[in-house]
């Protein structure tokens, strides 16, 4: 049996993970901001992974019992203009999505057992080209990559491995609260009215596409059990989005306009 921490773990993502986990004959630890559930078949810490304090707390909570993988699913998911969007937004973007993850993994290698697994859930976005007002998102994503793969060529040296899963849409609360946030961009934008218009239909018909938490989940597992992990995976990717990015650069920028002028 190993032990894998998981962050995020009241969240449709990281309780789908916990449960596949345990379901396996495995222990899973859970952090999270929110109060955890009454009763789960692994135990929920409340942390905030914005808060050194709450972080340290947390992990003297855990215990010295070594661990064998931490799997990071918390994060959020933000949509706006990139040159409207308030300070305080685009701060907590950076904080939850990428330093988080810094935090968390500083105070876990020290648990870590020979051979464990970093295992962080990015996005589909992450190695693309961003689009507009998805910039926020795609910005944390891609440099919390960037950060993944210098922790892998670190972590290496200590006998650990450090993977990425980059999903699309999944069907979590997360995609509720992103409609709600490109709603009220929509109507707050004083620079984009039309642009977000159209934009929020797009949105709106790839995030119909969403898989299930539990479809994330097994693939979580399967990477887990694989002996030479490769750095990156992927479920869900939009072909749209792909063919858009493997197009020139000059010919995307002209699509964007077009689609949402």
């Amino acid at each position: 049996m190993a032990r894998y921490l998981v962050t995020g773990a009241n969240g449709g993502m990281g309780g789908a993970i916990c449960r596949a986990l345990t379901d396996a004959g495995h222990e899973a630890v859970g952090f999270d901001i929110i109060k955890p559930p009454a009763e789960t078949p692994w135990r929920v810490i409340r942390a905030d992974v914005t808060d050194s304090a709450s972080l340290e707390a947390a992990f003297a909570a855990l215990g010295e019992e070594k661990l064998d993988g931490v799997i990071h699913a918390a994060g959020i998911y933000d949509l706006g203009s990139l040159v409207e969007m308030d300070e305080a937004a685009f701060i907590r973007a950076f904080n939850v999505n990428l330093f988080g993850v810094y935090r968390v993994n500083k105070l876990a290698v020290p648990l870590l057992n020979n051979g464990a697994r970093i295992l962080i859930i990015t996005s589909e976005l992450a190695p693309l080209d961003p689009l507009p007002f998805t910039g926020i998102y795609a910005v944390t994503k891609s440099a919390l990559e960037k950060y993944a793969y210098s922790l892998r060529m670190e972590l290496q040296l200590l006998g650990c491995k450090v993977a990425v899963v980059r999903p699309g849409a999944v069907k979590t609360d997360m995609l509720p609260a992103s409609v709600g946030a490109l709603g009220r961009f929509c109507a707050g934008t004083k620079l984009y009215p039309v642009n977000a218009g159209r934009f929020k239909r797009i949105v709106e018909r790839v995030e119909a596409q969403s898989v299930t938490p539990e479809k994330l989940a097994g693939k979580v597992l399967r990477v887990l059990k694989k002996k030479r992990p490769r750095f990156a995976y992927s479920i869900n990717r939009n072909p749209l989005l792909l063919m858009l990015n493997a197009l020139p650069r000059r010919m995307q920028f002209w699509i964007i306009r077009k689609v949402l002028s």
